[in-house]
């Protein structure tokens, strides 16, 4: 909203009310996006017909006063918010003139290990997943199923995967579904980034879900795999599994919730035997509290973390798929290898994300 008031300090006086004010507000590298850099800076102008002095206000209660009408101010809660900034300008009388102006702004949050933001969703949106970072996975790999036994569908539906007060909500459901005239018994999501990436840390602050026969996953996959239905398609290759190479940031098995596991799987790049390697720990409170899961990838290296303690680490080596572009893949299998058996009474499970965040 924005608009103009004209207010006199006394009606019986001689007053001067300042005329002709506009308002102007830039973001600190708005040129290469729209929506600022991520330094939550802007340059603010505001100028007027018989104006002494401008007071800007925000809508978190700050107010600052400027001679010329020129202010820099830096927004700082994180993500994509918008606000109103309101200038008054007043005269020599004490009259003024105000008019307000709507801003979108992108906060990125700090670096992290000296690393920067570079990709992320903060989920501070409702409704339906943005379209312009994830891709929903639904046709099975192997045509009528999934891999590993897993027992679901995937779907897009809202049913199964959406945003609401400020987090990403997976929802694995019993139900009966059709897709391509197969019938299962359980949906769910699985997700993939619309953003590949070769080297950095990922973060993802998440709650697990608490219901046997889950089976929840954080993990990345060479985006040259070329897998039925992924968002990358071809694009960077067509090695298929393990080749490609696979990194499970986050998985639980369906029986065992203080269980948690970090792992990679890889085809050898020279003789095509299939490796893998991890390790777990155990924790108290995956599905009852946010805990932050992480990867820290270099060009020697794989690091997982939990809650940034790591738990696992191992070196690249000569012959390991992992100097290749990957992807995020988010998702909560039902069933399965690692599901296991799933009770009579599952209804449904909910695996709730505050953020997925890469630096490099």
């Amino acid at each position: 909203m924005s608009g103009n008031t004209s207010q006199p300090s006394d009606p019986g006086s001689s007053s001067v009310i300042p005329t002709n004010l506009t308002l102007d507000i830039t973001l600190k590298g708005q040129q290469e996006n729209p929506h600022g850099d991520g330094s939550g800076i802007v340059y603010i102008t505001a100028s007027a017909d018989n104006a002494s002095y401008y007071n800007f206000r925000f809508e978190n209660g700050d107010s600052f006063n400027s001679q010329d009408g020129n202010l820099t101010y830096t927004f700082t809660e994180t993500g994509l918010n918008q606000y109103l900034v309101t200038v008054l300008a007043y005269s020599p009388t004490n009259d003024y003139d105000s008019t307000s102006k709507p801003i979108l702004i992108r906060v990125s949050p700090p670096s992290v290990d000296g690393r920067d933001l570079v990709w992320s969703d903060e989920f501070n949106y409702d409704g339906i997943l943005d379209s312009s970072k994830w891709h929903h996975q639904v046709i099975p790999i192997f045509g009528e199923n999934w891999a590993n036994g897993e027992q679901q569908h995937y779907t897009d539906r809202l049913d199964n995967s959406y945003v609401s007060d400020g987090t990403l909500k997976i929802v694995a459901k019993k139900e009966q579904y059709i897709f391509r005239g197969i019938t299962k018994n359980y949906t769910s999501a699985r997700l993939n980034s619309k953003y590949a990436f070769k080297y950095g840390r990922v973060d993802i602050r998440a709650k697990l879900p608490s219901e046997q026969g889950t089976w929840p996953a954080f993990w990345t996959l060479g985006a040259n795999i070329n897998e039925i239905g992924n968002y990358f398609g071809s694009t960077y290759g067509n090695v298929g599994w393990p080749l490609c190479g696979e990194i499970d940031i986050m998985e639980q098995n369906g029986w065992n919730k203080n269980n948690l596991i970090g792992h990679i799987h890889w085809g050898d790049t020279n003789t095509g035997d299939y490796g893998n390697n991890g390790n777990n720990i155990q924790i108290q409170n995956g599905s009852s509290e946010f805990n932050l899961y992480s990867l820290i990838w270099t060009e020697s290296s794989i690091k997982i973390l939990f809650n940034n303690q790591p738990f696992f680490e191992v070196d690249i080596v000569a012959g390991m798929p992992y100097n290749n572009l990957h992807y995020i893949l988010l998702n909560i299998a039902m069933g399965g290898n690692l599901g296991g058996e799933i009770p009579t009474n599952f209804n449904s499970s909910t695996m709730e994300l505050d953020y997925v965040r890469i630096y490099q």
